[in-house]
């Protein structure tokens, strides 16, 4: 009788064993497919912030004011937020992954464009056509962590993700500066063009080993056409307006205002693009230390409390730019810019990638426009300022509306929490 009992019950304990280890498994894999989006993400932020630190040096090189130098920062924006349209419907029809890898490798193209361009003109063309591949990558991987990871583990492993894009800032904006100094400021682009052909080569790589890259693919109902309707169609959820609207006035606030902190630290301390790219880093820094304590800061204070916390550091950090007297004096205040606006803005990177499950694409295309969007529209409007005033009026501005804008996300999370409890 017990002999009879004892093979059910060890192929019980063989199942149990056998999902234990598939679950580790399809952990691993999924950790090393999010790391290689991570390196991804690392690329585009760099590219995305290495002209901030050029600035001075394109001005100068192309006898420009600051504020039509920053016309790479801007085109490269625009391009970016526009073909969110186009990716959307994209990775829904041939899958995220897919895309993410096909854009990496393509980005590259673009990128040495860039090293090689001759005149102010040719760079923004450049850049323009750098931005529109490379605005598939965060987004998209965004987008396809949502789809394969529960929601409750998703802030802290999009947290993970996230030190790629930290980092790649960081990278960007200390490499840019160094490299200036030392080859030219053509020579940032030879290299992200070939850290994205390194990073595409090993995407393309994890695509033909990895199953789980394959997730959410193969949509052949969707078009681009169909894809545009459906992210204006999104528009007509109250929810939806206002997660989007929040990051576009972020992306207008934040990145309007950070654009021009390394050319605030060259010209109003006399200092090289090196030592400004190197003291930008620390913002960076301010990210790591958000991502690293991410379970912590969302247990403790919840999505709300990261709203208004982000917002309220975001404005001490600003503030206190915009008044160093000495050089050392703006390194805390860009630390508080890192850890606030990572705060603020992996909330509402998490509740976009709810704001629609069925169409987590479209919707996660659609904030990402609305991001870059408002970058661009922010960077245009700051630099008028800054030819005129300098930075330190659009520090104080960034550092009112970041305050107003993360109280006003709290109390709309808690209107929308009451709404889904009743």
């Amino acid at each position: 009788m017990a002999q009879h009992f004892l093979v059910p019950r060890r192929a019980m304990v063989y199942a149990s064993r056998f999902r234990l280890f598939s679950a580790i498994i399809a952990v691993l894999m999924t950790n090393r497919a999010v790391f290689l989006l991570s390196l991804a993400a690392f690329a585009s932020a760099a590219s995305l912030r290495a002209t901030d630190t050029l600035l001075p040096q394109l001005a100068a090189e192309f006898s420009v004011s600051a504020g039509s130098a920053a016309s790479v920062v801007t085109a490269f924006a625009i391009s970016y937020g526009l073909l969110q349209a186009v990716y959307g419907p994209l990775g829904d029809r041939y899958g995220r992954y897919v895309m993410v890898c096909a854009t990496t490798l393509a980005s590259a193209l673009g990128t040495f464009a860039c090293a090689w361009a001759p005149t102010l003109d040719a760079l923004i063309l450049a850049r323009f056509i750098a931005g529109a591949t490379v605005g598939a990558l965060i987004p998209l991987s965004m987008a396809w962590i949502g789809d394969v990871v529960a929601y409750g583990e998703r802030q802290a492993l999009i947290a993970r993700f996230l030190l790629g894009q930290i980092l790649g800032t960081a990278f960007g904006q200390s490499i840019a500066g160094v490299l200036a100094e030392h080859f030219g400021w053509r020579a940032i682009f030879v290299v992200l063009g070939v850290v994205y052909l390194i990073v595409g080569v090993l995407l393309l790589l994890e695509l033909r080993r990895n199953p789980i890259t394959r997730h959410a693919a193969g949509d052949v109902t969707v078009t681009i056409r169909s894809g545009i309707a459906r992210m204006i169609g999104l528009l007509a959820q109250p929810w939806i307006r206002i997660v989007v609207g929040t990051v576009f006035l972020e992306g207008m606030i934040m990145f309007g205002s950070i654009a021009f902190i390394p050319m605030h630290l060259q010209q109003r301390f006399s200092l090289g693009p090196a030592a400004a790219g190197a003291m930008v880093t620390v913002y960076a820094a301010g990210g790591v230390l958000y991502a690293l304590g991410a379970k912590r800061f969302v247990a403790g204070l919840g999505e709300g409390g990261l709203a208004m916390g982000g917002g309220l550091i975001l404005a001490a950090g600003y503030f206190s730019l915009a008044f160093a007297p000495v050089p050392w004096a703006s390194l805390p205040g860009i630390l508080l810019v890192g850890v606030g606006f990572y705060m603020l803005h992996n909330t509402l990177q998490v509740n976009a990638t709810q704001m629609a499950p069925a169409a987590r694409g479209s919707a996660m295309s659609l904030f990402a426009m609305c991001l870059f969007t408002g970058q661009s529209t922010g960077v245009w409007l700051a630099g008028k300022v800054v030819d005129a005033y300098g930075a330190e009026p659009v520090f104080v501005a960034a550092s009112l509306g970041l305050a107003l804008l993360g109280r006003d996300f709290r109390r709309r999370l808690k209107i929308q929490a009451r709404a889904s409890r009743a």
